[in-house]
């Protein structure tokens, strides 16, 4: 697939991705934007162990991710996500809503990233990073959003507990399960990555 080179209507999130799964089957990336077009926000995508595909978000960033992203079902409420991860925060990431927590402990920098430009992302980067990790940084969300992700930085999530409506989600486990949500799976290992996703509405 070949992008139009014009760069109108390109809009630019950066933040990190936290992908994670637990032995009670639940599964959960998390989106964490400092900077992205309708501000900063952070989302919750949660696989259930029943496979429901749902959204944990507030009103605006749903209104926004599900203009990309389709979901079964929607959970309207804040997300904060603290993240001390590479600072001294001793390399933790905590989220908060309702109706979830999570604490997870993130591992040593495993692999760095220099910047570049989208083109990288679409050719050479795509097949190092289906080799490397199992995803995809280059494609078309299923509303017809084109979607580039430039990582900058890889680190494994090597703790981690929760509680989901107030019972425990269990021990930190692979994603053994695909999300269904976007044009790329996560990592099946937990794994936190930072980096910046450039969007291109269709039209």
């Amino acid at each position: 697939m070949k992008s139009r080179p014009d760069n109108q209507s390109i809009e630019t999130l950066r933040g990190s991705i936290t992908s994670v799964g637990f032995s009670s089957g639940h599964q959960f990336v998390i989106g964490h934007w400092p900077v992205s077009p309708i501000g900063p926000f952070a989302d919750v995508m949660w696989r259930g162990a029943d496979g429901s595909k749902t959204l944990i978000a507030s009103a605006e960033a749903a209104d926004y991710i599900t203009g990309i992203y389709p979901f079964d079902d929607l959970v309207a409420a804040t997300v904060t996500v603290t993240d001390g991860v590479g600072g001294r925060g001793g390399n933790r990431l905590i989220v908060e809503s309702d109706p979830l927590t999570l604490l997870l402990t993130i591992g040593r920098l495993v692999v760095p990233f220099p910047p570049r430009p989208r083109w990288v992302t679409e050719t050479a980067e795509r097949l190092t990073a289906r080799a490397l990790l199992g995803v995809n940084t280059y494609g078309v969300s299923p509303t017809g959003v084109e979607e580039w992700y430039r990582t900058r930085s890889v680190r494994r999530v090597v703790g981690g507990r929760g509680t989901l409506h107030g019972t425990d989600l269990g021990t930190l486990a692979r994603l053994n399960r695909p999300m269904e949500v976007g044009f790329s799976e996560p990592p099946s290992k937990p794994t936190h990555v930072r980096l910046r996703v450039d969007v291109r509405q269709s039209g």
